[in-house]
């Protein structure tokens, strides 16, 4: 034993709103992620996100998430806000993700014939690997998806995300141990609006959970 105690990072997605992001931050969660595809209902222009990044603190990641975006598009946001890291959820090479001087990770629809010991190692360059639940379009919908598929070789890398909310998310970084947990519709009271009280159960199902550990 190292005598370290485990942490689970924590990330909340899909953010449109100050006070959600000050409630995150009070929170202690690790990283706020922003949904820049402008099909989402958690879409916000980049002119907000400015604002909504403005007052978040030192050591906290804000995340970019594009779904096939040009390349234009994403020099364009980051032109205009200063974001700590990109997550590209659609169908980008990993040449295409990047050359942006800042971490990314690549985001994996999870479901049975995907490989993802081949998908982890041709996204070696990312900072993580999201594994989300496959569902039609892009993004999990709030869906979970079967952790057997995931091997344990990889654990370490991965941001476990799809379907979790405060009652299932300690059975799975139990199970698991990912590096750390993404959720966005499992802290909602509707699509892009946080509940303040399902975002405090969240933390605390993680820290009890990394208690176990």
């Amino acid at each position: 034993m190292s005598g370290i105690a485990h942490r689970t990072r924590i990330k909340f997605c899909g953010l449109t709103r100050p006070e959600d992001v000050a409630a995150a931050v009070a929170l202690g969660v690790d990283a706020l992620g922003f949904v820049l595809y402008p099909a989402s209902p958690r879409y916000v222009e980049p002119a907000h996100l400015a604002r909504l990044v403005a007052g978040v603190p030192p050591f906290v990641t804000t995340v970019g998430l594009f779904v096939n975006a040009p390349r234009a598009t994403i020099a364009g946001v980051l032109s205009e806000v200063p974001l700590g890291a990109l997550q590209f959820h659609g169908d980008e090479s990993e040449a295409e993700c990047s050359g942006y001087r800042i971490p990314w990770l690549r985001a994996a629809r999870v479901q049975p014939g995907l490989d993802l010991l081949q998908f982890a190692t041709r996204y070696r360059d990312a900072q993580a690997i999201l594994l989300d639940a496959y569902v039609d379009g892009f993004g999990g919908g709030g869906e979970s998806f079967d952790w057997s598929l995931i091997p344990k070789e990889i654990a370490p890398r991965v941001v476990l995300s799809g379907g979790l909310n405060a009652r299932n998310v300690a059975d799975a970084i139990v199970r698991l141990r990912p590096y750390a947990v993404d959720v966005s519709s499992g802290i909602e009271a509707s699509k892009g609006i946080k509940d303040p009280e399902r975002m405090r159960l969240f933390v605390q199902a993680v820290r009890h959970a990394d208690s176990l550990l």
